[in-house]
């Protein structure tokens, strides 16, 4: 009803925005003109006769309901005081640039109750009302009720919707909160059927003749794609299957995707996703064996437990006692597993089921890769050659030449598995590729500039904010960088934390439809994507680390809209590399002023 009240009543200029993602704020409506202003608006379908609303006098007042003789408050959910909130917040940190104090008429806050008399909302909400009777401020706060919908009175409900302009609204200020308004590509992609090519589609659709499949392919090449399909394919059929993984984070990624290709939507109910050694501790827990799973870790080197001792633990469940089957088992990121860990797996699988791995071995981070010989893959149930995914469908075109360079430079060796460019392809969405090389106590301010530098760009290319990542070297890099970002009003959903088990907490709830900027690891990115990203590639250059940058720059996701890319590195051994790129800085022995 209210948007259609907007829709129909405002002038076509006016871009509507329906709960944006506004830096973990969802206001229900932001209304945005670059030449008049900025409306926010909160609707409630309260039925104020379902309950006695009542104030109770502060200060501050605080909104308070009666049922059933019994007393509750409803501050939480006051529509007043969280439109004056976003009113204040879009003023203060998403509009930087409107002018101090007179500024903030840019901007309207209203509160719309459709089914309400307009009458008994002023009475209840006037303690709130920070104008008292200054018709001149009321017009930047309004409350509208059944009548003012009904009628469809776009003047009370929004004053300023009557201008043809403002002296204090400009084009550049629109764009600085128009980066937090626009829907971000996850959101858009999470609405789209998963689209495959002819290979992709028979790889997802049919089984091998034993059940074992091993797909091998470059980043972006659809390997995950394939995995998510087969197992909504699996799942439709009433099949039990898990989706095993290494990484944690990468557990929201992959759902996602199956959700995106499910024909029914209760089938999600037939997969179980875990990584490796949490379902390990799962399988303990479920045969009662946790004093046995707790015993491992006593005086134990964890890496010999979680390599060794742990998997031959649960092969014994496999062994001796009643644990879970499945169908499928379908592992994501495969090169990250030793084959213990897959065989032991393998143990779970019921007669006649199908195992699929995709791997990469280019992005050998935990050198785990090395394991897999001829007579690994012999042991672990494969036959023949892998299924391969030669082209990147995710990369940005001018993105991959690239990172092929350096892959050739820095991870020269046999198992390298290098995207090719799809040819099919036009260039045609823009690709920024950006490169800053810093001194190491540098980084963590040049990160967080860099981030704030890609914000500037969000509004003017209809890219979201929400879709900004950075990837940081390390935990304690990034917490720096987090704690900058909220020192300047930016909100992060990160995995920092200090405490491990808080840590692995924020892993697991680590979400790209998040609205806030996300700021990881580039370990716990491993298998994502994302069209606007920051990396941070710290000093250290072993070979592992270098296969962790490798895996960083093929996260970028091409997008229609564009896509950006920002390495910042203190490493001197890339800075040859570093100068091939389109836009390169060096800010190594610049002073920082700050201080």
């Amino acid at each position: 009803m209210v948007f259609d009240l907007f829709s129909s009543s405002l002038d076509p200029e006016w871009e509507i925005y329906i709960q944006p993602h506004l830096n973990g704020l969802r206001p229900d409506f932001v209304l945005l003109h670059p030449q008049i202003g900025i409306a926010v608006f909160e609707v409630k379908d309260w039925d104020l006769d379902a309950m006695e609303y009542f104030v109770r006098q502060g200060p501050p007042p605080k909104l308070w309901a009666r049922k059933d003789g019994k007393e509750f408050s409803r501050q939480m959910d006051n529509p007043v005081t969280k439109a004056e909130y976003y009113r204040e917040a879009i003023f203060n940190l998403y509009c930087p640039r409107l002018t101090a104090k007179k500024g903030f008429g840019a901007i309207t806050a209203g509160v719309i109750f459709p089914f309400a008399d307009r009458k008994r909302l002023r009475s209840l909400f006037d303690p709130f009302l920070k104008h008292e009777d200054n018709e001149q401020l009321a017009r930047y706060m309004t409350i509208s009720g059944a009548s003012e919908i009904r009628n469809r009175d776009i003047s009370h409900v929004f004053p300023d919707s009557t201008r043809s302009h403002s002296v204090l609204m400009r084009p550049e200020l629109a764009e600085d909160l128009r980066g937090w308004l626009v829907e971000p590509d996850f959101s858009v992609t999470q609405r789209r059927p998963l689209v495959m090519n002819a290979h992709q589609r028979q790889l997802a659709n049919f089984r091998t003749d034993t059940g074992f499949r091993r797909i091998k392919g470059p980043a972006g090449s659809g390997k995950s794609l394939v995995l998510a399909a087969r197992a909504a394919r699996l799942a439709d059929e009433g099949k039990s299957v898990l989706v095993a993984t290494f990484n944690i984070t990468l557990w929201h990624y992959l759902r996602d995707l199956i959700v995106r290709d499910l024909r029914k939507k209760q089938s999600y109910r037939n997969i179980v996703f875990a990584n490796f050694h949490s379902w390990c501790r799962d399988i303990c827990e479920h045969v009662g064996w946790s004093d046995r799973y707790d015993d491992l870790w006593k005086g134990s080197d964890a890496s010999i437990v979680m390599k060794t001792s742990l998997p031959n633990l649960v092969s014994t469940i496999a062994d001796e006692m009643q644990a879970p089957t499945y169908d499928a088992i379908l592992v994501d990121e495969g090169q990250d597993y030793q084959p213990l860990w897959w065989n032991t797996l393998r143990r779970f699988l019921k007669p006649g089921g199908e195992m699929l791995m995709a791997a990469d071995a280019t992005q050998n981070i935990y050198g785990t890769a090395d394991d897999w010989t001829d007579d690994a893959m012999t042991g672990a149930g494969f036959r023949g050659n892998w299924s391969r995914l030669d082209v990147s469908y995710r990369l940005p075109p001018e993105a991959v030449p690239l990172i092929r360079n350096f892959a050739d430079r820095f991870l020269p060796g046999t198992e390298i598995d290098l995207p090719l460019q799809n040819q099919g392809e036009f260039d045609l969405a823009p690709c920024r590729l950006r490169w800053v090389q810093c001194a190491a106590p540098q980084s963590a301010k040049a990160c967080t500039e860099e981030l704030l530098r890609m914000m500037h760009f969000t509004g003017t290319g209809n890219l979201a904010n929400a879709d900004i990542t950075y990837l940081a070297a390390d935990v304690a890099s990034g917490s720096s960088v987090v704690e900058m970002l909220n020192d300047r009003g930016v909100k992060s959903v990160s995995t920092f934390a200090e405490d491990v088990q808080e840590r692995r907490r924020q892993k697991v709830g680590f979400y790209m439809g998040d609205a806030r900027i996300k700021a990881t690891t580039l370990h716990s990115f491993k298998g994502w994507e994302s069209p606007s990203l920051v990396i941070h590639v710290g000093t250290t250059t072993d070979a592992g680390s270098i296969a962790l940058i490798y895996t960083g720059l093929t996260r970028l996701k091409n997008s229609s809209l564009g896509s950006r890319l920002t390495i910042i590195s203190s490493s001197p051994e890339f800075l040859e590399y570093a100068k091939t790129w389109p836009n390169f800085t060096d800010i190594t022995n610049k002073v920082d002023q700050s201080h």
